[in-house]
């Protein structure tokens, strides 16, 4: 039933990916102009005299003479037919080749940032639920609500001039100078070691915070449900108690939202990404915007999304596997 399930998802996934990268590509064409209108300014305040029959050329040669649903139709048959994503613009490269280099550490940070968010989340939330009004509750919703007023590139500014004015040390970047383009080692896997905690930590408590608060308000609700009186009233020992159910139902809200945190994760680490020099596609993205170079930003949010849909199926299984309530099926099954 599983499996079947699974493939049943998948098949509702294609019309949606289709419907979200439409909805995708013809928001970025919103803005007035376009990369060759951005290219063209940009070389007229430094000087340069573009011709009309140079910007009919470039515009011939990137495409740019189609109309915006012509431009859609060629840019989503060569995803499909190819795995063509089109041609980065500004960087005069395939998009594939662009952001090749960033998936995997945006994917590694990323999943990094949320195994940490829920590696916190979940017992400290049930700690501050189990020890309700006590000091430790106290503090754990003081730090809780200072970590959901702090953005997250104010926190990271502060950690790393704090690290520096106390070791010297800027941890920017995955990697100082002189490793940045040395082989792999176990001294270059060593630097990279602190400056990537660093950053998995920074991002990771954006959202640690807040599930924090979700965890602890979900455990408290089902501690005041009856069964949990009952079994209490019956002998069954706090721990044994805790851990059967009222943990189970609790965590179910944290597993329902991998389906938008891991995406948030990886669109949220835009400006902490660039505080930190990170080779991850938020910055990437943001520059994309910027000048209009419409098939790296729309494959870049494709991506986003395609996260967000994998996300959730794996919330659902994942939801179905903790709660004995939730059941795999459909209408006739």
């Amino acid at each position: 039933m599983l499996l079947n399930y699974i493939i049943r998802r998948f098949f509702q996934m294609i019309p949606m990916l289709f419907a979200v990268s439409a909805v995708i590509f013809f928001i970025i064409n919103l803005p007035p102009g376009d990369f060759l209108t951005t290219l063209i300014i940009q070389l007229e305040q430094a000087g340069t005299e573009v011709s009309y029959a140079e910007i009919y050329n470039l515009r011939r040669q990137f495409g740019l003479d189609r109309t915006p649903v012509e431009q859609y139709f060629i840019w989503i048959g060569n995803i499909i037919t190819r795995l063509d994503f089109g041609l980065s613009f500004s960087w005069n490269l395939p998009v594939a080749e662009v952001i090749q280099s960033r998936i995997g550490w945006t994917l590694i940070i990323s999943l990094l940032s949320l195994f940490f968010t829920f590696l916190v989340a979940i017992p400290v939330g049930i700690y501050a639920a189990t020890r309700q009004y006590s000091v430790g509750d106290y503090i754990i919703t003081f730090i809780g609500f200072i970590g959901m007023a702090v953005p997250g590139f104010l926190l990271a500014l502060v950690l790393v001039y704090l690290i520096f004015v106390n070791t010297g040390v800027a941890l920017v970047g995955l990697f100082s100078s002189e490793f940045a383009n040395a082989p792999w080692s176990w001294a270059r896997f060593m630097n990279m070691l602190p400056r990537l905690g660093l950053i998995v930590v920074i991002i990771g408590l954006t959202g640690t915070a807040g599930m924090i608060r979700t965890m602890r308000a979900m455990t408290l609700d089902e501690l005041q449900k009856q069964y949990v009186i009952t079994a209490r009233a019956k002998g069954l020992k706090e721990g044994a108690l805790l851990f059967k159910y009222p943990i189970r139902m609790a965590i179910n809200p944290i597993i329902s939202t991998i389906g938008w945190t891991l995406p948030a994760l990886v669109s949220g680490e835009v400006i902490v990404s660039i505080v930190m020099n990170m080779p991850t596609i938020g910055p990437l993205m943001m520059g994309a915007f910027m000048s209009q170079d419409m098939f790296l930003a729309g494959s870049m949010m494709l991506f986003i999304a395609s996260l967000t849909i994998v996300g959730t199926l794996l919330s659902d299984i994942l939801l179905a596997v903790t709660d004995p309530r939730i059941k795999f099926g459909g209408v006739g099954e």
